[in-house]
């Protein structure tokens, strides 16, 4: 099929395999000419640059290098960039959409995952598992029957930060339980939080009122220490802050100081920074629970995120209109 247009591969040449196991690459083959054995991961690379000369469709993934002007003066024919991850920010750069690039992510795909951790995180949170397992770890012993009090998911109140892709699923996902449901987003009427099946707040009365707050905002200067001390200290004692979206919506100094007092308790999949250094007091602190920005695809999940690249590869080919294409003006808006 000589009339296969030309692709080429830019990211970490490692996670390549992951992104796309052997079906995968054999179908993304089918339609479009690859190197597999071509892998940018960087571009001043004598034979990626020779590749670049003939591209139309850059396939990129986790660790692409940024793509200006440079980049895009050594590949005269590319006119769109398939992201098999998530964020474009990294290398998604003001010479593509000069350019009028078409660009699409996986970043929809990828909050599949990160919504799943986050309802794990939520249901946990509201049952108390954290504390009570402290507590069964400490006394080593309990009485069978007994009423934990103060715990529970029946008309829990939640409050979801933002309605991103990830915040809308995770409030979807949440219409199957008997929660109160609680958005904070300034770009969403009360008519949308309805249909999502939320009630609007602000964020001041989703921090004051909710018994676990979930953030789901992009990172932005606007959004930076959106939860800072003042704005931690208006949540009730004994409430639950959980963050899977990015780490410098909070003020770490602050919450360290909520979680080492006792009086809030935090599920962190990211932080500020990132890692925390070795001697962060929130490594230890039992009310914390702390995982490695592992809410995003992992393992098997990263396949999915290849499959759906290939797809829009396919619509791409097709003429069709991509699934999760993204513009310019939503940038400021996305993670």
């Amino acid at each position: 099929m000589a009339d296969r247009p030309a692709a080429l591969f830019a990211m970490r040449s490692r996670h390549l395999p992951e992104f796309f196991p052997p079906e995968v690459m054999g179908r993304l083959r089918r339609l479009v000419s690859v190197d597999p054995d071509i892998v940018a991961e960087r571009f001043d690379n004598s034979r990626v640059l020779e590749a670049l000369a003939s591209v139309e469709i850059l396939i990129t993934g986790w660790g692409c290098p940024p793509l200006d002007q440079a980049v895009l003066a050594a590949a005269p024919r590319l006119r769109a960039v398939v992201h098999a991850a998530g964020t474009v920010k990294s290398h998604v750069t003001a010479a593509c959409w000069d350019r009028g690039l078409v660009v699409s992510s996986a970043a929809a795909v990828n909050a599949v995952p990160v919504a799943e951790y986050t309802l794990a995180a939520i249901l946990f949170a509201g049952k108390g598992v954290f504390a009570v397992r402290e507590r069964y770890r400490g006394d080593r012993g309990f009485v069978l029957g007994s009423i934990v009090p103060g715990v529970g998911n029946f008309r829990r109140r939640v409050g979801i930060v933002g309605a991103s892709r990830i915040g809308r699923r995770v409030i979807g996902l949440l219409r199957h339980f008997d929660l109160d449901v609680h958005l904070a987003d300034p770009y969403v009427d009360s008519t949308d939080a309805a249909a999502l099946g939320a009630h609007l707040m602000s964020l001041e009365e989703v921090l004051r009122t909710c018994d676990i707050v979930s953030l789901h905002a992009p990172s932005n200067p606007q959004t930076r220490h959106m939860l800072g001390a003042a704005q931690l200290a208006l949540m009730p004692d004994g409430a639950v802050l959980i963050n899977t979206a990015r780490g410098d919506l909070v003020d770490t100094p602050a919450l360290t100081a909520e979680a080492s007092s006792g009086r809030l308790s935090a599920v962190l999949d990211v932080t500020d920074p990132e890692p925390l250094p070795a001697g962060s007091p929130l490594f230890d602190l039992p009310n914390v629970f702390l995982t490695p920005h592992v809410a995003g695809s992992h393992g098997n999940e990263v396949e999915r995120m290849g499959r759906s690249a290939v797809d829009e590869v396919e619509r791409l080919l097709a003429g069709r209109t991509l699934a999760y294409q993204v513009h310019q003006h939503e940038i400021v808006r996305i993670a």
